[in-house]
């Protein structure tokens, strides 16, 4: 199966880069941080591409996702993982910079992966598309308002994306689950973290995104 996964740099994205590899998957990734990239790429090997992608610009979406088809593949599956949060504060202390920030990679990021790549698993007549998304998209917490707003956004994009999509293409939600990643010991104490390192929380993910299929289309799925 051909694997594309957005923010592979660190935490989720790259445990899922590593296993899926393992596992016999061809794998293409992006981050923006290069030195994660190269270091991906020269340990995956050459049936492997990694790239040094920003996620909000479409030109640079549009690029790597159709220099990837003419060179790699349409990709079976696509997990579009790439997220930030901002330091815990009440919504009206984030600066606007940080929030735009945040809408910016965990939705229009999205969007844009999305915006490039469906046509061409249209065209092919098949794939799916898994958007990461979080408990705080279901839920809400204190001093997280920006990030949950952000998360909330893609349960509703998904969602309306699933009615769009025709016959044989699919798309569903996917909380995580507590993951100790940054991500999360930047919004959380690192003292009270009970939850799985990414390395371990792989075991089951992995398995979880290969299984899924049309019948999953428009679900809201936890891991």
């Amino acid at each position: 199966m051909k694997i594309m996964i957005t923010g592979v740099s660190r935490g989720l994205g790259q445990a899922l880069s590593y296993e899926f590899s393992k596992l016999g998957h061809d794998v293409a990734g992006c981050a923006s941080t290069q030195s994660a990239v190269l270091k991906l790429q020269a340990e995956l090997g050459a049936n492997h591409h990694f790239s040094t992608v920003n996620i909000t610009r479409d030109e640079e979406v549009s690029v790597w996702v159709h220099t990837l088809a003419n060179s790699w593949g349409v990709p079976d599956l696509v997990i579009n993982n790439a997220s930030i949060v901002n330091p815990p504060s009440p919504l009206w202390h984030v600066p606007v910079n940080q929030f735009e920030d945040i809408m910016s990679t965990n939705v229009t990021g999205v969007f844009l992966v999305i915006r490039h790549v469906l046509p061409l698993m249209i065209a092919r007549g098949n794939g799916f598309i898994a958007n990461i998304s979080s408990g705080w998209g279901r839920s809400v917490a204190p001093n997280v308002a920006s990030y949950c707003t952000s998360k909330w956004a893609i349960e509703g994009m998904t969602l309306a994306l699933a009615e769009e999509l025709p016959q044989g293409i699919a798309t569903a939600s996917v909380n995580p689950g507590s993951i100790n990643t940054q991500m999360m010991r930047t919004v959380l104490n690192p003292d009270e973290i009970d939850a799985p390192l990414p390395d371990e929380w792989v075991k089951t993910a992995a398995p979880f995104f290969l299984a899924l299929s049309d019948k999953n289309n428009g679900e809201q799925l936890d891991i």
